[in-house]
């Protein structure tokens, strides 16, 4: 019984004992003799700068970083400015801040990824200090100068410089300092002397006579409480705002632990994001599972993450990568191949990231990349694969933006899809690329109509025609040839005519030239185009007939009604006369109209007796009860009694 609890230790009344877990893998020969040293927040990696101030170009600082456990996770020499502080972002990657200014960032496997600048003005005076803290925005970056300036980056993803206030009286680099977040907005406190100042100059805490400078200051995890500690060993704890003490402690020579209760918040990702950015890809995948995130949230986010981290893998095939990719993301939800295609592009591997794009099932996001890596012909098949038409003109104006006119063509010549599209939107925006899209295809039909429709928006009517039946001759088009080739005639005609009597006939039809001229009295033109274009004798009949009655030219009807026989007939010229209120110039033409018509012409002209006359003249029923539900029984009796007495002889026979 000794031996089972021989490693429990008593605490209280209460016992525990230590289990080693695993073993720590460090080896660090030097310790941490002049060293910079930034170790990531929950048990991330832990990066060393060994020698930092060393400027020989023969022997350079090491960086190295390590798992929390010691194991080595890369090693390089650094070959940039002399750095002034390392630290790590809320996704693990390393900053190292120049002493010029400017910030770079590593992943934690050493990989460079890219750098900014705290200001230009930094390079001048340089970096004393700096600190990497972080907020509910993100990782930020603060510094001071050797001109006791300090500057302020909240965010780095989303970089925007802020400048702060001088601090009066400073001179040099201040006592300590830290950053803070409070309401919103970070903040640096700075102690000179026993003195403090967050931004403006406030008053100092209570502290200890014997005190005559603030040497270190440390913010809580929360921001939300701050620790000071004091030349004369005092230590001072509070709320950051400084407005409520809680408890100075003198400091003894021993160690003294002091924690905080309070609510506790991340402001980090979540613990499986961690181990993705640690490429524990089967441990983050296990917990996601067990925490039963949904799947397009956890699962397909690792695995995500694991795919844009294969194809950073150079000693292995494109084909190898896409294929093993494939297999292991399958249907999962929420995973954009066009994003994993996007990060081996970004690493030079072009043919990687088309094969990749095989397998994204959205055409939308197939085509930005492959436009973006010079692929506009496999793009442009994508977009038309698609049926999106939006997407497909995307792709067209890249296309002409980025070729030559001819290439430009000639690519849409191959698709044909494509090409209509095109052809739509030059018919109401490019007239003569739509021209030169014709002249390409040796389309002789479509540039003569192009030229047709051309005459009616251009001065140079006849020239644009003269080039329509040059190309619908070239098409075999004899109809569309000879049809052209009148309606020269006829421009030439009205320009002839508007420079002779004034009128306005450019651009007119051939019947609204006629009505025209026949209107203001130009009879004999009017027959001329009648003969010339071989007009139909009905339309021109009732050309001349409306004219005429319009100006209610009753003598010229009459003597047109002479002239010779009507091939409209004459029933016409009772209706039209009965149209414009004179039914005395209708009666006129009564008796010259058929039989068949003559019930209808006299009913036109108010005229009971004479349609009578004739209904019963030709004994047709029809007629008959016609011209009795014209007829009032109270004052037409004899006439009604004479149809009734009709209608039933002719319905005896």
């Amino acid at each position: 019984m000794a031996f089972v609890t021989a490693n429990w230790n008593p605490l209280g009344e209460a016992f525990y004992r230590k289990i080693e877990l695993y073993e720590m893998g460090w080896n660090l020969k030097d310790g941490l003799r002049e060293c910079l040293v930034a170790a990531a927040p929950y048990g991330g990696p832990i990066a060393l700068l060994k020698e930092p101030q060393r400027r020989s170009p023969s022997v350079r600082p090491q960086l190295e970083i390590y798992s929390s456990s010691g194991v080595a996770m890369a090693s390089f020499p650094w070959k940039s400015g002399v750095v002034k502080q390392l630290g790590w972002t809320v996704c693990d990657d390393l900053l190292c801040i120049q002493e010029d200014g400017t910030v770079l960032i590593y992943d934690l496997f050493g990989n460079f990824k890219r750098h900014f600048s705290m200001g230009n003005e930094v390079g001048q005076s340089q970096v004393v200090e700096a600190k990497v803290f972080h907020s509910p925005y993100g990782t930020g970056v603060a510094i001071v100068t050797g001109a006791s300036r300090f500057t302020l980056a909240t965010n780095i993803d989303d970089l925007k410089l802020r400048r702060l206030p001088e601090v009066p009286g400073l001179q040099g680099a201040p006592t300590c300092w830290a950053v803070l977040t409070q309401d919103r907005q970070s903040k640096v406190l700075v102690a000179t002397g026993a003195d403090l100042f967050i931004l403006d100059y406030t008053s100092p805490p209570g502290l200890s006579p014997q005190a005559t400078s603030i040497v270190h200051m440390c913010v809580s995890f929360s921001y939300k409480y701050l620790a000071l500690f004091t030349d004369s060993g005092h230590l001072w704890m509070g709320t950051a705002n400084l407005k409520q003490p809680s408890v100075v402690i003198m400091w003894d020579g021993h160690i003294l632990v002091a924690g905080e209760l309070c609510s506790q918040f991340s402001l980090s990702p979540s613990l499986f994001h961690r181990l993705v950015y640690r490429k524990l890809y089967p441990l983050a995948i296990e917990i996601c599972r067990y925490l039963k995130t949904p799947e397009y949230q956890g699962v397909s986010r690792v695995l995500k993450h694991w795919a844009c981290c294969k194809v950073q893998q150079k000693e292995e095939a494109d084909e190898v990568i896409a294929r093993a990719i494939s297999l292991k993301l399958g249907e999962a939800a929420g995973i954009s191949y066009s994003e994993i295609a996007t990060k081996a592009y970004e690493c030079g591997r072009t043919e990687l990231a088309i094969k990749l794009l095989e397998f994204e099932p959205r055409s939308g996001e197939q085509v930005p990349l492959l436009l973006k890596m010079k692929r506009s012909q496999l793009a442009l098949s994508k977009a038309i694969e698609s049926g999106d038409t939006d997407l497909v003109y995307t792709v067209v104006t890249y296309l002409k933006n980025e070729m030559n006119r001819g290439d430009f063509f000639m690519t849409l010549r191959n698709q044909p899809v494509a090409l209509s599209l095109y052809r739509q939107f030059c018919k109401h925006q490019e007239q003569d690329t739509l021209k030169d899209l014709f002249n390409q295809d040796d389309d002789h039909q479509e540039l003569g109509n192009f030229y047709v429709k051309a005459s009616y928006k251009e001065k140079a009517q006849i020239g644009h025609l003269q080039s329509a039946v040059d190309e619908y001759n070239k098409a075999k088009n004899e109809f569309a040839a000879k049809a052209t080739e009148e309606e020269m005639r006829l421009l030439r005609f009205q320009k002839k005519l508007e420079e002779e009597k004034g009128e306005s006939l450019v651009g007119f039809s051939l019947h609204d030239t006629i009505r025209t001229l026949l209107a203001v009295g130009l009879h004999k033109h009017a027959e001329q185009l009648y003969k010339d274009f071989r007009v139909p004798d009905k339309r021109y009949w009732w050309l001349k007939l409306t004219a005429l009655a319009e100006k209610e030219d009753w003598e010229e009807i009459e003597k047109f009604a002479k002239s010779k026989k009507s091939p409209i007939g004459y029933l016409p010229f009772v209706e039209i006369c009965v149209k414009h209120h004179n039914k005395y110039e209708a009666k006129k033409y009564v008796s010259r109209v058929t039989p068949e018509q003559k019930v209808k012409a006299h009913l036109a002209v108010g005229d009971l007796e004479g349609a009578a006359d004739a209904a019963i003249e030709r004994r047709n029923d029809g007629e008959i009860s016609t011209v009795l539900s014209r007829c009032s029984p109270s004052t037409d009796r004899a006439l009604v009694e004479r149809l009734n007495r009709a209608k039933a002889t002719a319905a005896k026979k």
